[in-house]
C-alpha cells in the first residue's frame, strides 16, 4: 500500500545554459547572439515557450554562417537542448546534447569547462529518465572537470549527482553533495543569490526523506520567498518548493496544508509549463497519494489517471 511516508518531492534540476554565470557583453551582438540574450532572459524567467523559437532561431542562423558542426554551434545546441529539457521533451533533448558535446570536445579538448557543462546537462537528462548508470559517470566527470578548473559551473553536477542519489535513496551520499553545492553557490554569488535555490529544495528533500523536518521547512520556505523576489510569483522553481513543502507537510500529518500546497503546485505548473509537463505528473501522484490516504479514494483515482495520462504523452520512447 501506498503510504504517506512514499510521497515523492520532485527534483529540482541544475541545467546550464552557456555562460549562464558571467555577465553578457552586449558589445558588437550580431541577429543570433541578441536572440540569444533575449532567450536566456526568458528561460531565467521560467517562460520555456516563449524562448523556445528564440533558441531555434539562433541555432539556424548560426548553423547557416558557420555551418552544422562548427564550434560556434556547440552552445546554441546546449542551449535549445536544455529548452527542450524544460518543457518535459527529453527525447528531442537528448540529441541536441550529444551533438554539443561531440562538438566541444573536439574543439576545446576533454577536460574544458563548456565540456562540463554539456556533461552535467546529459548526465541530468538521464536522470530524469531513471538512467541513473548512464548518468552518474556523466555527472562526475562533470564534476571533476569543474575542480580542475575551479569553475563554479561545478555546483549543477554537484546538485545533479545529488540528485541522481536521492532517487535511488542513497541519501547519506546525496547530503554532503548539496551541501557543497551550496557552500561554493553562496561564496561566488552571495547568500541570497535564486541560483541557490535549487540545492536549498534538493538538500531539502533529503532532509525529508532523514525525518530532518524543521531543517527541511526552513529551507523551503526561503527558498520560495527568494525565487519569488526575484522572478515573481509564478515560476517553475516556486511549484517544485511548494510541492515539496506539501509532501512534508503530509508526511507531519498536516494535511489541510499539504493539501492547498499541492493544489497550489499543480496550478503553477500548469501556468507555467503546460498541462501535459513530467514534474506536473509528480505533483497529481503525490495529491492523489494524500487523497488515498485519507480514504478519499474516488478524488485519488481521478487524480491518478490524469497523472497517468500525462506520463504516457512525455515518457521516453
Amino acid at each position: 500500500m501506498r503510504t504517506l511516508k512514499a510521497s515523492i518531492c520532485v527534483a529540482v534540476t541544475a541545467l546550464a545554459l552557456s555562460l549562464s554565470f558571467g555577465a553578457p557583453s552586449y558589445g558588437q551582438e550580431d541577429e543570433a547572439g541578441t536572440l540569444t540574450r533575449q532567450m536566456k532572459e526568458l528561460y531565467r524567467a521560467g517562460k520555456y515557450t516563449e524562448a523556445l523559437p528564440l533558441a531555434q532561431k539562433s541555432l539556424a542562423l548560426r548553423e547557416k554562417e558557420f555551418g552544422p558542426d562548427d564550434a560556434h554551434v556547440a552552445m546554441p545546441l546546449n542551449d535549445l537542448g536544455t529548452i527542450h529539457y524544460n518543457l518535459g521533451q527529453y527525447a528531442v533533448a537528448e540529441p541536441l546534447y550529444k551533438r554539443a558535446l561531440a562538438i566541444r570536445e573536439k574543439t576545446l579538448g576533454p577536460d574544458h569547462a563548456e565540456v562540463a557543462m554539456v556533461l552535467n546537462n546529459l548526465g541530468d537528462l538521464y536522470r530524469a529518465e531513471e538512467r541513473y548508470a548512464e548518468a552518474e559517470p556523466l555527472l562526475k566527470r562533470s564534476i571533476a572537470i569543474g575542480e580542475k578548473t575551479n569553475d563554479p559551473s561545478l555546483v549543477l553536477a554537484l546538485s545533479n549527482l545529488g540528485a541522481a542519489y536521492s532517487n535511488q535513496g542513497r541519501y547519506d551520499q546525496a547530503v554532503p553533495l548539496f551541501k557543497r553545492g551550496l557552500a561554493v553557490l553562496q561564496k561566488a554569488l552571495g547568500p541570497d543569490d535564486p541560483e541557490a535555490t535549487v540545492l536549498m529544495n534538493n538538500l531539502a528533500d533529503a532532509y525529508i526523506q532523514r525525518h530532518r523536518y524543521a531543517d527541511a521547512e526552513r529551507l523551503l520556505k526561503r527558498s520560495m520567498v527568494m525565487t519569488e523576489k526575484a522572478y515573481g510569483p509564478d515560476h517553475p522553481d516556486i511549484a517544485q518548493a511548494q510541492n515539496n513543502l506539501a509532501a512534508l507537510y503530509a508526511r507531519q500529518g498536516r494535511n489541510a496544508e499539504a493539501e492547498r500546497l499541492f493544489k497550489r503546485s499543480v496550478a503553477t505548473f500548469e501556468k507555467t509549463l503546460g498541462p501535459n509537463h513530467p514534474d506536473l505528473a509528480g505533483v497529481l501522484d503525490n495529491l492523489a497519494g494524500l487523497y488515498k490516504d485519507q480514504g478519499r479514494y474516488a478524488d485519488a483515482q481521478q487524480i491518478f489517471k490524469r497523472s497517468m495520462a500525462i506520463r504516457g504523452k512525455t515518457r521516453p520512447i
